[in-house]
């Protein structure tokens, strides 16, 4: 096993099991709603990112090895909790997007995460519908 592997699974490991338990409770935490690829049923995901306009971005560490990824693959309408309100959207996949220069357009406080530890990023977008 390579080191990022080993890396890879250890996040992993702590963000479901520690990490994202928590920051799931917290009121205005940002979250990501996707329906689950084999399950059909909803799977939150906390995150960072920032809403420009009708659109929030985000940059996914992991990008298609994320299962939240794999779930958009799967069917992109989305859900997206900001500041404790809810909006349905369409979520995109931007491959192409220079994921590193987004980042530096994002809060700072999320970026660490994701520049410590992603291996890798895939820029997401979704179209906020309400």
């Amino acid at each position: 096993m390579t080191a990022d592997t080993l890396r890879d699974r250890v996040t992993k490991f702590f963000q479901k099991n520690v990490a994202n338990r928590v920051m799931r409770q917290m009121p205005f935490q940002t979250l990501l709603e996707t329906t689950g690829r084999k399950s059909g049923q909803p799977r939150t995901t906390p995150l960072g990112g920032r809403r420009i306009g009708d659109a929030f971005w985000f940059v996914s560490e992991f990008g298609d090895r994320s299962q939240y990824i794999r779930n958009i693959q799967a069917d992109p309408n989305v859900r997206v909790r900001l500041n404790g309100r809810w909006h349905r959207g369409t979520a995109h996949l931007l491959p192409e997007d220079d994921a590193r220069a987004r980042m530096r357009t994002l809060p700072g406080y999320n970026n660490v995460g994701v520049r410590t530890f992603g291996t890798n990023l895939l820029t997401v977008r979704v179209d906020l519908i309400d």
